[in-house]
């Protein structure tokens, strides 16, 4: 009987002792790993197992991944879109996920989303929501639709003398330095047999003389920069200026024009997709001139 004990002794003593791997890992851990992670990693980790998965989901993660003054800016969109209530959560990953969709404000004029690499807010105002001088005359300018933009159509310049656009945003943009981009094409997009074609017929004045933009916050902020288009059949974005944020408890005002107001020549034949203003580091990548 000894022998035999001792047989079993020595044949427990040969057993490996048992693997861990990255399931065996506390979500708690995994979580804290998360946090330093883009939330498209932290989406293809939760991929990996129950404790990856179970981690994904924390709130302290996605709060990680929220600007600061996220609450301000649900109630923003709330108030814009006339709801009675603040929308129910069931948790930070699901507040994340709403704002990086195409959050329509100002009756579908803006869009306000949350990118979804960076976790900056972004903007987008349409044609229509821009005041535009003679947009109301069919004679000089009409809204064409379109599939190459966030918003139905674009405005179409035929032909004017006073070419001038202003605009105007209220909005609690959380703390940095956002950059401000009119999206313009010279040329009117056009299909011909199923195929998408620029008409460049009516592009004439931009050579002439340089466009001029302006930014201004309610901060005291102020830029003026002018360049000539150019391009033809291109969207473009032209950098009307930079702004800061430096306190994020309330909203910031920016005011921005565009304007080419030298009557000694007409000017034609350029599309007004829309103005839009993101984080800064988005610059290098939207910049043309």
């Amino acid at each position: 009987m000894g022998s035999a004990i001792g047989k079993e002794s020595a044949i427990g003593s040969t057993r490996q002792p048992k693997k861990t791997g990255l399931g065996d890992l506390p979500e708690s851990c995994v979580a804290t790993v998360l946090m330093n992670l883009d939330p498209n990693d932290i989406c293809s980790l939760a991929k990996l197992n129950k404790a990856f998965h179970g981690a994904s989901s924390a709130d302290f993660v996605w709060e990680s991944k929220l600007p600061p003054n996220y609450k301000q800016i649900i109630e923003k969109i709330s108030d814009e879109n006339d709801d009675d209530n603040l929308p129910v959560y069931s948790c930070k990953k699901e507040i994340y996920a709403s704002l990086s969709r195409f959050n329509s404000i100002d009756g579908g004029l803006k869009k306000v989303w949350l990118d979804k690499n960076t976790g900056g807010i972004c903007m987008a105002i349409s044609a229509k929501g821009l005041s535009i001088n003679g947009i109301d005359d069919r004679r000089y300018w009409s809204h064409i639709p379109t599939q190459e933009s966030r918003f139905p159509s674009v405005a179409y310049l035929q032909q004017i003398w006073w070419f001038e656009i202003n605009g105007e945003v209220e909005f609690p943009f959380p703390e940095g330095t956002y950059s401000v981009f009119f999206r313009l094409q010279l040329g009117r997009p056009v299909k011909k047999f199923g195929r998408r074609i620029c008409n460049t017929e009516q592009i004439h004045g931009w050579n002439v003389k340089p466009v001029q933009f302006q930014l201004a916050t309610s901060e005291g902020q102020r830029s003026v920069s002018q360049c000539f288009l150019d391009s033809p059949g291109q969207w473009l974005h032209y950098h009307a200026g930079d702004f800061v944020v430096k306190k994020s408890n309330g909203p910031t005002v920016v005011k921005f024009s565009m304007m080419q107001i030298d009557c000694t020549h007409t000017k034609g034949g350029i599309c007004v997709d829309s103005v839009v203003i993101y984080p800064s580091s988005f610059k290098e990548r939207l910049k043309r001139f």
